[in-house]
C-alpha cells in the first residue's frame, strides 16, 4: 500500500523502498552518522562513501530527515549547526534560527492586552518565522563543505520521490496531529490521503517535496528567499489555506518578501566551558543551550559525581539544572536585541556563587530567583523569581564525523510536532511555528523578560548541539531534540558519560529527569518506578511523569581512527547509528 501524494514508481526501482535496519550503536572507520532515522543516516553515509566530509554528510542527512521526519524538521524551519575543523582544531557555529517579521513587536501574541490561547498561535500563520534551514545548509557548505548542494540533496530527493516505509512513530505523530491536519487541504492530501492515517509498513511518497529539493539543488537556496517559492511561502503564511467547511480560524501572519530577502544566518563563536579537563563547546545565544548546559556543568565541577550514589548524583544534577534555568530565564535572549552576559554566565566564579545554594539534605524551591552573573554574590538569594515560560518539545538532532576527523553536531526543527500544521501548497513541506518560542507576555511583569517578540528577532531556543574536545581533539559530540528538555538531556548524557563512566549508547539510553526551575521535576517511567524516586522525595523533591524526554544521538572518537556512533535504543522507536566501514 502506498500513502501520501502518490507517484508512479521508477521502472528501474522497486515500488517498495528498502529501509536500512536500525541499530543504536555502530563502530568502524571512514566516518559515522547518527540520527533518529535509518534512511536519513544512510543518506549521510552514502555521501561519506563518495568522498564527502562531515558537513556534506550532515546536510544530506538533514535533507533526508525533512522527508522521513517532516513533523520535526524541514526546509520550512531552522536550527543550530556546530562544526569542528580537524585541521585548525577550531569549533565554529551557525545560528540558523527563524526570525520574526519586521512588523512584529512585543505585543505579537497579545489581544486586548492579554495573551491569545497558545493553541491558537501554534496552528496559525502568526507563529511562523522566516525559515533558516536552507540558508544554514548553504552557509555550512560555503565555509566547510566539499560538495554542491544539488548533489547532497539527491538522496533526499530520491527518498521523497520513491518513498520510505512508514513506522509506528510516523503513524503516531500523524494521528496526534490528525484533528488539525485535516483542516488544511494541502496538509490533509499529503499526510492523510483519503482522510486516513498512514499504515505502518506502507510506503509514503512526497513528490512535491522531491520537486522542491530538485529546484533548490538547481537554483540554490536563494529560491526560498526570492522568487516564486518565496511568494508561495509568504502567501501561505499570510492567508493560511484552511478548509472553509472545517470551521477552523487560523490567524494570519504578516510575513513579507522583504523579510525573506533580508534573512541571514549568524556565524558566531561557540560557548566554551571547561569540565573535568575537557573543553565543552556549544551554541551561544540566541540559543540558551550552550550557556545553560555550561553553567550547570560549572556548578557541578566542584562535586565528585563519579563517587556519588545514584540518588546523590541525581539530586545534584537536578539542582544544578534548576539554578541554570533560573538564570537563563532572566538573562538569555537574542543578543541583537538584549544585552546578554554570555561570558559572565559561564565563569566559574558565578557558578560557585550559585552552587553554594545546593544542600545535600534539602531541595531549592522553584521558581528560584536568578543571580547576577555580572556581580556574583556567594549564595545570594537573588532578585525576583519568575516561572520558566513554556517551550514545545519537538525537533530532531544528527551527529556526523568523517575520516579526516571533522565533526558536526546539528539540531534542526520546525518547533511543535507537525509545526504550524500548514503545508505550503504544491511544495511538500510544513511551515514552522517557531515564534511560539517567544514569551507571549512576561511571566512576571516585575521581572525583565529578554524573550519577548520584536522585529526580526530570533526567539530564544534551548538547542544545544555540543562538541567536547581534549587537547584540541574530539572526544564526543552529541545533541537532542526536546524543547527546553534539550538542555537537561544533553547535561544528563554528558555527566553520565564523563562522570558515571557509562558507554555513550548507555548514557543516551539512561532514564531521564528534567528540572527547569519548576515546582516539579519530570521523570521518565523507569525513574518514576524506581526506589530512587522515594529517596529523592524524602529530602523534598516533587515529581511528575513524562513518558519520553529527548531523543539524543552522538559520535565518539575511539583509538586507531575508529568512530563510534550512538543513538536511542527505544525512544522514538529507536535511532540509527551507522559507520562507513564497520570494524570486524
Amino acid at each position: 500500500m502506498t500513502v501520501g501524494a502518490a507517484a508512479p514508481p521508477s521502472p528501474t526501482r522497486s515500488a517498495e523502498p528498502a529501509t536500512p535496519p536500525k541499530a543504536p550503536v555502530a563502530v568502524g572507520y571512514g566516518g559515522a552518522v547518527a540520527s533518529v532515522d535509518p534512511d536519513a543516516s544512510a543518506a549521510g553515509i552514502e555521501v561519506l562513501r563518495k568522498g564527502g566530509n562531515a558537513v556534506d554528510a550532515a546536510v544530506a542527512t538533514a535533507a533526508a530527515l525533512g522527508v522521513t521526519e517532516p513533523y520535526s524538521a524541514g526546509v520550512g524551519g531552522g536550527g543550530y549547526f556546530v562544526h569542528y575543523d580537524a585541521k585548525s582544531r577550531k569549533v565554529s557555529t551557525i545560528d540558523g534560527r527563524e526570525t520574526a517579521p519586521r512588523t512584529a513587536d512585543s505585543g505579537l501574541f497579545l489581544e486586548n492586552g492579554k495573551p491569545i490561547p497558545f493553541a491558537d498561535a501554534v496552528t496559525s500563520g502568526l507563529g511562523v518565522g522566516t525559515p533558516g534551514t536552507p540558508a544554514t545548509w548553504q552557509s555550512a557548505l560555503d565555509q566547510w563543505g566539499s560538495k554542491r548542494l544539488g548533489t547532497l540533496l539527491k538522496p533526499a530527493e530520491r527518498l521523497a520521490r520513491d518513498g520510505f516505509t512508514v513506522d509506528a512513530t510516523f503513524r503516531s505523530q500523524t494521528e496526534s496531529n490528525q484533528q488539525r491536519f485535516k483542516d488544511f487541504p494541502d496538509t490533509a492530501k499529503l499526510f492523510l490521503p483519503g482522510g486516513r492515517l498512514p499504515v505502518v509498513g506502507s510506503t509514503f511518497k512526497n513528490p512535491d517535496l522531491a520537486r522542491t529539493y530538485e529546484e533548490l539543488g538547481r537554483k540554490g537556496v536563494g529560491a526560498l528567499y526570492h522568487g516564486k517559492l518565496a511568494q508561495d511561502v509568504v502567501r501561505t503564511v499570510n492567508k493560511p489555506p484552511v478548509d472553509p467547511a472545517s470551521g477552523r480560524v487560523a490567524r494570519p501572519g504578516d510575513l513579507s518578501l522583504k523579510d525573506l530577502a533580508a534573512y541571514g544566518v549568524k556565524r558566531q563563536k561557540p560557548t566554551k566551558t571547561s569540565y573535568r579537563g575537557l573543553d565543552v563547546y556549544s551554541m551561544a545565544p540566541s540559543s540558551s543551550g550552550g550557556t545553560t548546559v555550561g553553567e550547570a556543568l560549572n556548578i557541578l565541577e566542584r562535586t565528585e559525581l563519579s563517587k556519588a550514589s545514584k540518588a546523590a548524583y541525581l539530586h545534584r544534577y537536578i539542582e544544578a539544572s534548576r539554578i541554570a534555568f533560573a538564570d537563563r530565564g532572566r538573562w538569555v535572549g537574542d543578543p541583537a536585541f538584549e544585552d546578554v552576559p554570555t561570558k559572565d554566565l559561564l565563569t566559574q566564579r558565578f557558578a560557585d556563587s550559585r552552587a553554594c545554594l545546593i544542600k545535600d539534605d534539602a531541595v531549592l524551591k522553584s521558581p528560584l530567583a536568578p543571580g547576577d552573573p555580572r556581580h556574583p554574590e556567594p549564595c545570594a538569594a537573588g532578585d525576583k523569581a519568575a516561572p520558566t515560560t513554556y517551550e514545545g518539545e519537538n525537533t530532531t538532532h544528527l551527529t556526523a564525523a568523517d575520516k579526516w576527523g571533522n565533526v558536526v553536531a546539528y539540531t534542526l526543527t520546525i518547533e511543535s510536532t507537525g509545526g504550524s500544521g500548514i503545508t505550503v501548497p504544491g511544495r511538500g513541506f510544513l511551515l514552522n511555528n517557531e515564534l511560539t518560542d517567544f514569551s507571549f507576555a512576561p511571566a512576571d511583569p516585575a521581572v525583565h523578560d529578554p524573550n519577548l517578540p520584536g522585529p526580526g528577532k530570533r526567539p530564544r531556543s534551548s538547542i544545544a548541539p555540543t562538541i567536547v574536545l581534549k587537547h584540541g581533539k574530539p572526544v564526543v559530540a552529541l545533541g537532542s531534540p526536546g524543547g527546553a528538555t534539550i538542555v537537561t538531556t544533553v547535561l544528563q548524557t554528558l555527566t553520565g558519560f564523563v562522570d558515571r563512566g557509562l558507554p555513550l549508547v548507555d548514557a543516551i539510553a539512561a532514564p531521564r529527569a528534567s528540572q527547569r526551575n519548576a515546582a516539579q521535576t519530570e521523570l521518565e517511567p523507569a525513574l518514576w518506578d524506581s526506589p530512587l524516586r522515594t529517596s529523592l522525595e524524602a529530602i523534598g523533591h516533587s515529581f511528575k511523569q513524562n513518558p519520553e524526554i529527548g531523543a539524543a544521538t552522538g559520535v565518539q572518537r575511539l583509538p586507531d581512527g575508529k568512530w563510534l556512533a550512538a543513538a536511542e535504543k527505544v525512544r522514538r522507536g529507536g535511532g540509527s547509528a551507522m559507520v562507513v566501514r564497520p570494524a570486524k
